[in-house]
């Protein structure tokens, strides 16, 4: 079977029954070779492969380098659902937006609003040392508690007869 490229046009009709050379010799007349493979006529337009304009797009570019990275790497594309991936779009941007907002507050706080808030963190820090130390109390035995009491009692009387 003569063909004009470098592999066989019908692989699996390479036997040499009978049937399968007539059905060779079939497409053959009814397929015409081109004249532009024979090199010779130059005054013939010879036809350019077409460019797809999806495959020159940047965003195909890049899908694709990322396609084939992931494949080198060993990860698999996610096949999420599309409404998944549609709630997760709109939960991104929500939180993107909330981000933007609290940076714009931040940005337009006047000088009274940030004394404000330092003196709002300072209190936050009093009450929490004031809840360290009744913590610490609480956990402290009875014995400790009734000698700090006596303590107290004592000093007060011994303040109350140095006065007198």
């Amino acid at each position: 079977m003569a063909t004009m490229f470098r592999y066989p046009v019908f692989p699996h009709l390479q036997g040499k029954s009978r049937a399968r050379i007539e059905f060779c010799a079939f497409w053959r007349s009814v397929m015409a070779e081109p004249d532009y493979l024979e090199g010779d006529c130059d005054e013939l337009i010879k036809p350019k492969k077409l460019i797809n304009p999806v495959k020159n797009s940047r965003n195909h570019q890049d899908l694709h380098r990322e396609l084939l990275m992931n494949q080198k790497r060993g990860l698999a594309p996610q096949n999420k659902p599309e409404l998944q991936k549609v709630l997760e779009k709109r939960k991104r941007e929500q939180v993107l937006k909330a981000q933007k907002e609290e940076q714009e507050a931040h940005k337009k706080r006047s000088d009274l609003e940030i004394e404000l808030m330092k003196r709002q963190q300072k209190l936050e820090q009093l009450e929490l040392e004031q809840q360290k130390i009744d913590e610490e109390q609480e956990n402290t035995p009875e014995f400790v508690k009734m000698k700090s009491n006596l303590r107290r009692t004592k000093q007060e009387t011994d303040g109350e007869e140095r006065t007198t």
